[in-house]
């Protein structure tokens, strides 16, 4: 009787794992913005300050990250006040195993300070009286190794010390 029993709650298991509803989500990797630790830094040297970037992304056919061999990015962030890159990231491939419907997981995605921009010509970085802050936000985007790209997503604004 007691076999019986494991035997039928096994069957039941089973039977309640294949009604679960694998994910589907599309071979384009999907970008998702879930904040930051902090929405301040100062202006300064490469690591005197930094900010951490959380993100969220989904991909449906697994293919996020490159070969230890590749050294092209993967992961590109853009400086709102130039539209230029202020860093490009390789995110190591993912494994492929069990992601045949698709991955998800969560970025963690340190940055470190800038420099205040200033008009007239006046070089990044100075120290300027009566400008105490400047203001960016980051535009984030990712790519896999399809050459699919997920849509860009923006930062909360970031207030730049300049002094």
């Amino acid at each position: 009787m007691k076999r019986i029993k494991i035997v039928y709650w096994i069957f039941f298991l089973v039977l309640i794992a294949g009604c679960v509803k694998k994910p589907d989500y599309p071979i384009e990797p999907y970008l998702e913005y879930r904040g930051m630790d902090k929405n301040m830094m100062i202006q300064g040297d490469f690591n005197s300050d930094s900010i951490y970037i959380y993100l969220k992304f989904t991909d449906g056919d697994g293919d996020i990250g490159s070969e230890s061999t590749d050294s092209l990015p993967n992961l590109f962030v853009i400086d709102s006040r130039t539209g230029n890159s202020a860093e490009s990231i390789k995110i190591p491939k993912l494994p492929e195993t069990g992601s045949g419907n698709g991955i998800e997981g969560e970025i963690e995605l340190k940055l470190y300070t800038t420099c205040c921009l200033f008009d007239n010509n006046i070089p990044p970085c100075s120290v300027i009286d009566g400008i105490p802050q400047d203001t960016l936000f980051y535009k984030i985007y990712l790519k896999d190794r399809a050459g699919h790209t997920s849509d860009t997503v923006y930062t909360d604004p970031i207030i730049l010390g300049c002094q």
